[in-house]
């Protein structure tokens, strides 16, 4: 990357939902950050903490029964969003940092215009009238690519394609202009060619508004080509972290492996079956004070089953918790030897 300036800083996030169960640690001690202008993909199978942790950044949980734990930091432009009052956090969001929720149907409101939607947000925090803000939702709607924007700008979210309402929603998240975008799994549920379509336009807009992006999928297929890094997340933690080069070509940790194993692409390409990840996650109401992967891992060894493994650091960018890693841990073929073979 060239600009490193970092936008968004955080460190030791902890989210818990509070259940009759008990306490879920659903984001265990998450650090990570993001530059302005680039793109931070967020991977890994559902439930492993990928939502959680891009609308903690927001402040969307409400205690009591989701709650940030006061060991939490989270910094934008140097400043504290866990310090933030409720006015300062209207401000912030939508404005600032914005976000494109996973599923637009459920997200648009379906008693009002996707014109008033988009306006909604431009009379909050660019103060427009009426007027202005209309006009300026209309250049929203041209340039996320809405066929017949004037006609489309009185339509109902149910009069809308799934592609449009995606579109829509984008729409409103960029109106104000934010310095992050979350993008909470933007194309699920939409076909292949809608998909390559929401991406190209994501990425064209990150260009013209510098815009940076945070990414939450559990499709590598995805990430291939728009992501600039790659943070594979397992049962609330991050266990690898690296550039999008790094996780395709250089990957370290064996979930990583399979996730992308499980890719149908590469499986074709190397003649294989189509990997499928046996066991399920770990129970996150448990203390987890061992590796979180170990049940599932086929590389397992005594050490991963006692204690959590270190973060080891490969190069400047490349990460990886794996005690595979340790100089006395034995050599295993990887998912890349596999590949060779």
């Amino acid at each position: 990357m060239e600009n490193k300036e970092k936008i968004l800083e955080v460190e030791n996030l902890c989210v818990s939902f509070h259940t009759y169960a008990g306490e879920v640690k659903a984001v265990r001690n998450v650090n990570f950050h993001v530059n302005r202008g680039e793109t931070l993909a967020f991977v890994g199978e559902s439930g492993c903490g990928k939502t959680a942790t891009s609308k903690a950044i927001m402040r969307l949980w409400n205690p009591p029964f989701v709650e940030i734990k006061d060991c939490s930091s989270m910094k934008y432009n140097g400043e504290e969003i866990m310090d933030m009052d409720k006015k300062r956090l209207q401000a912030l969001r939508g404005n600032e940092i914005s976000m494109i929720f996973q599923d637009p149907m459920t997200s648009l409101n379906p008693t009002m215009t996707v014109g008033k939607q988009i306006m909604e947000g431009l009379m909050l925090h660019r103060h427009l009238n009426k007027e202005e803000a209309r006009k300026e939702a209309l250049n929203m709607l041209r340039m996320v690519k809405i066929p017949d924007p004037e006609k489309n700008l009185d339509a109902y979210p149910h009069q809308l394609s799934g592609g449009m309402r995606q579109r829509v929603m984008i729409a409103i998240a960029l109106a104000c202009e934010p310095s992050i975008l979350i993008a909470d799994e933007p194309t699920t549920a939409l076909d292949v060619t809608i998909q390559a379509q929401i991406l190209d336009l994501l990425s064209n807009l990150k260009k013209e508004m510098n815009t940076a992006i945070i990414l939450v999928t559990h499709d590598l297929g995805v990430i291939a080509n728009f992501a600039d890094r790659v943070q594979v997340m397992y049962a609330g933690q991050i266990v690898e972290r690296g550039t999008t080069q790094e996780i395709f070509t250089e990957a370290k940790h064996p979930y990583t492996w399979a996730l992308l194993s499980s890719v149908p692409a590469l499986a074709k390409e190397n003649k294989q079956e189509l990997y499928a990840l046996k066991g399920t996650p770990p129970d996150l109401l448990l203390p987890l004070n061992h590796c979180p992967f170990a049940a599932r891992c086929e590389y397992c060894m005594q050490i991963c089953k006692e204690q959590n493994p270190m973060e080891t650091e490969l190069t400047g960018t490349h990460k990886v918790s794996c005690w595979l890693q340790h100089p006395d841990a034995p050599k295993v073929e990887s998912f890349y030897d596999r590949r060779k073979k």
